[in-house]
């Protein structure tokens, strides 16, 4: 997300950055390039012209003005409305109520409603341990309430049946029975979703939130309808008391605009968003912490957070004993490490949340896509296990059959091989107490104080 965005703002701010002073001039100039940027990613008009007022009254002050670092103190600046535009803070979930605490899931069809409650069931159990039951009062769209049941189970989630022929409402009622009967802690409905907002799906989704009394109202919208997703999202507050937005397929959305609007136009917090398919790809929304990314600063501590609740610590553990015991960094290790860097989103994923990444060259970048990351395990995964652990041993024809196996050609496989042995000689380096000289050697090429975090 905010990729389009990303790159105008980091080429606009940049010619700030060397510059020894700030004029009217320059900083009028700067502020129309940003106009345009926000516009081009679709951020709302009303939202844009606030943004850039808000910039320019603290830009003109005398502090910015007589700064020996103008172009920075700009920086700081747009970086902070950034953050204020966005809503300042995290706000988590309100689950402070007798249980069950009801979330109700809201909005249009296809915005992704019944992947986002299973999305937030497992989060809620993963980091908050609290046991959750999904219900789907969906009985309009065909095999929405298997879907559900399916997603419930691949979560670990108690799940509430419901049939076609049943009324929403009351399949919401006994849903909250059943939960209270069961002693849950949270009941996530989903609710029906329609291709526009109608006077209809207004009128049932009122009822139910009658009957169940929720304490969060969320309402889910794709992120890659722009300001539309704000404007829905308003028509939605003005009929249901809404207590946040969650925002799907981000992943997909290079301009981020949705995330830039929703706060302004709605009033209400975007509590979280979802970064991809897999059931365990939601997380908690930081204005803070996607300001810095937009600006190219990295998100270093959400990426810290992401390795420490994905990687799977006893697979790292045993590699380390496997390298302490003089034993050789094999192929079947590179796979398990590509497969580790795929559960953090991939090498795209981590490399936006690394500081000064966003300005590598675009080839770079389109090496380094989790299409060439899917390709390298298939390679792998085309090898035998003997070939995994002697890599030595894959010459001319056991290329070409690993090649034809995994849908590559021999060159793909020489590629790997080549990065593969990179990897490894790293890894000898590590073993001999190498990690301490390499970071010795290291921290000369870094800026003072160590890494930019």
């Amino acid at each position: 997300m905010f990729a389009q965005l990303q790159d105008r703002l980091n080429g606009i701010l940049k010619q700030l950055r060397g510059q020894g002073r700030l004029t009217e001039d320059n900083i009028k100039d700067t502020l129309r390039e940003i106009r345009l940027a926000l516009l081009e990613a679709d951020v709302a008009l009303p939202v844009v012209r606030q943004f850039i007022e808000d910039i320019r009254a603290k830009a003109v002050g005398e502090a910015v003005m007589k700064s020996l670092t103008p172009g920075q103190v700009l920086i700081k600046l747009v970086h902070d409305e950034l953050v204020r535009v966005m809503g300042e803070f995290n706000e988590r979930l309100d689950l402070n109520t007798p249980p069950p605490a009801v979330i109700l899931m809201a909005g249009l069809q296809g915005s992704g409603k019944t992947t986002t409650a299973a999305k937030l069931a497992r989060w809620l159990q993963e980091k908050h341990k609290r046991s959750v039951m999904l219900a789907s009062c969906d009985i309009y769209r065909p095999a929405a309430i298997e879907q559900l049941r399916i997603l419930a189970a691949e979560v670990g989630a108690e799940y509430c049946p419901s049939q076609a022929q049943e009324d929403p409402v009351a399949i919401a009622q006994r849903a909250l029975d059943t939960a209270r009967r069961r002693f849950k802690d949270v009941l996530i409905i989903d609710t029906a979703g329609r291709m526009h907002v109608d006077a209809e799906m207004m009128a049932e989704i009122k009822r139910i939130h009658t009957a169940v009394q929720p304490i969060e109202t969320l309402f889910v919208v794709d992120a890659m309808t722009g300001q539309d997703a704000a404007n829905t999202a308003k028509a939605f507050n003005e009929a249901l008391p809404l207590t946040g937005v969650i925002l799907t397929k981000t992943d997909g959305d290079a301009r981020g605009g949705a995330a830039l609007s929703i706060r302004c136009i709605t009033g209400k917090p975007i509590k979280f968003l979802g970064t991809g398919e897999r059931t365990a790809m939601l997380e908690p929304f930081y204005p803070d912490r996607i300001a810095s990314r937009i600006l190219g600063m990295g998100d270093v501590v959400s990426l810290v957070e992401e390795v420490q609740a994905r990687v799977d610590r006893e697979q790292a553990e045993r590699l380390v004993k496997k390298l302490k015991k003089g034993k050789e960094f094999d192929l079947a290790d590179f796979k398990e490490q590509l497969e580790q860097m795929a559960r953090l989103g991939g090498v795209l994923g981590l490399m936006e949340r690394l500081p000064g990444m966003n300005q590598l060259p675009d080839h770079i970048k389109a090496k380094a896509s989790d299409k060439e990351l899917a390709k390298l395990i298939a390679i792998i995964n085309s090898m035998t296990p003997q070939e995994r652990r002697f890599p030595a041993i894959i010459k001319g024809s056991r290329k070409r059959r690993i090649a034809a196996g995994s849908g590559t050609r021999v060159q793909d496989v020489n590629q790997l091989l080549k990065q593969f042995m990179q990897m490894q000689r790293l890894m000898k380096r590590m073993q001999g107490g190498g990690m301490a000289k390499m970071m010795r050697a290291l921290q000369g090429r870094l800026p003072p104080g160590g890494l930019p975090l």
